[in-house]
């Protein structure tokens, strides 16, 4: 009797619990101005969101079930495992905001190795983005000296082959940002940020199709991206999420003849990190504070300040307009690359963001060429909409280079 006294005690305290906590559902008139607001999830380091090579970023930004190649780390570590060379390593380089400030860039580093006839691939990869020359003021506007922040992140991938057709593999992360150079801020000591992350992503690929007769691979991919600790800047207890992402897609590549082929790729991401709630004002217009918790009171939605694993799994239902809001927070970028003789390519693709969501809408273009020992890419952005991007007007470069195809050179010469 006393165990059945407690359990059904305890059921109503959590009932009494829920009432308390349960949201009323917005009316169709709060559901309409909601889904008119905008609502752009943000977090810390979003750097890690900037498209570092520009044979992705002339396709749409899409590489999470295109082709292996040097750069496939950042996208999917797994298309390592298919790769049919045995080492590379690459440099890319993206001027940002070069419309407003010419010293602001992402400089990335990639390398690739895969034993030979092996299964097993590893790769490594490190981003350096600098946010330029910053001259830190006082509250009344003096000088009070000058900083470069940076902010950079160093990764090692492992992959594996795990049948003839499909592979997986693991990333480990390591986040540092440096934006304030330790000033006081608001009478509070900042610090530069730091976060461990990891990658999982899994790859199929199939080069033993046809389509009307024509060779073709198919290809897939999945891949969770910065899965990791929330960062913060000071001492304070309030952390921020960083950019954890899922990409799904899928890609088709035909040879349409000896010297033709041409892919076409999909995919769709998303954010997994908490949706902004619709917080309960006051008659003056301000946020109502809970004297209980401290806390702003939640009108609709849900409360943000949540663990990385639960922030995972709720981004999947919290967005305050329910379901619609939900769908309008996946991204959708399509992607198109044709290639001559395996010397030569053109790309274009298309990146669609709901304009509540950050609105970014844009064409790419993009072309490659391959000789001997190295290939170059480039690729070009143009706005859609009237959403101005930080890479308008900016031609991005990227430089591969092949190893084995320096060796071979090098034993010829012999």
């Amino acid at each position: 009797m006393k165990t059945k006294a407690i359990k059904a005690f305890t059921g109503a305290g959590l009932l009494a619990v829920a009432a308390l906590n349960a949201q009323t559902p917005p009316t169709a008139a709060e559901l309409t101005e909601i889904l008119n607001s905008i609502n752009t999830i943000t977090t810390a380091v979003p750097f890690l969101m900037i498209t570092p090579d520009s044979r992705a970023g002339g396709m749409g930004e899409t590489g999470v079930a295109s082709t292996p190649d040097g750069n496939s780390i950042h996208w999917n570590g797994a298309k390592l495992a298919f790769i049919d060379k045995e080492m590379g390593f690459g440099i890319s380089y993206t001027p940002w905001l070069r419309a407003l400030v010419p010293d602001i860039n992402l400089a990335y580093l990639s390398w690739y190795m895969k034993p030979k006839r092996g299964t097993q691939a590893f790769g490594a990869s490190m981003r350096y983005f600098s946010l330029g020359n910053i001259t830190f003021t006082d509250q009344v506007g003096n000088a009070i000296g000058q900083f470069r922040p940076n902010e950079f992140a160093f990764d090692f991938c492992y992959a594996n082959r795990l049948s003839k057709r499909f592979s997986a593999s693991m990333a480990a992360r390591i986040v540092r940002s440096n934006l304030t150079n330790g000033i006081t801020v608001a009478g509070q000591d900042t610090k530069p940020g730091t976060s461990f992350a990891v990658d999982l992503s899994t790859y199929y690929y199939n080069d033993d199709i046809k389509v009307s007769d024509k060779k073709a691979i198919f290809m897939s991919g999945l891949a969770i991206t910065n899965i990791g600790s929330k960062m913060s800047y000071s001492s304070s207890p309030e952390r921020d999420f960083i950019p954890i992402n899922l990409r799904l897609g899928s890609g088709l590549q035909i040879q349409a003849d000896e010297f033709n082929k041409v892919g076409f790729q999909l995919e769709l991401s998303k954010l997994l990190v908490p949706s902004p709630p619709i917080y309960e004002l006051d008659s003056n217009g301000s946020p109502k504070v809970d004297p209980a918790t401290g806390k702003n009171v939640i009108k609709h939605g849900k409360d943000p300040d949540r663990s990385v694993p639960s922030g995972m799994l709720g981004s999947f239902g919290d967005a305050p307009g329910g379901f619609k809001e939900e769908m309008r927070e996946f991204n959708v970028a399509a992607g198109v690359e044709y290639w001559y003789n395996d010397l030569f390519a053109v790309r274009a693709g298309y990146f669609y963001e709901h304009p509540t969501k950050g609105n970014r809408q844009f064409i790419t273009l993009g072309a490659g060429i391959k000789y001997n020992v190295f290939g170059l890419d480039f690729a070009y952005l143009i706005p859609t909409n009237n959403q101005r991007s930080p890479l308008q007007n900016t031609l991005r470069f990227s430089l591969l280079f092949d190893i084995d195809a320096f060796k071979s050179q090098g034993e010829g010469d012999k």
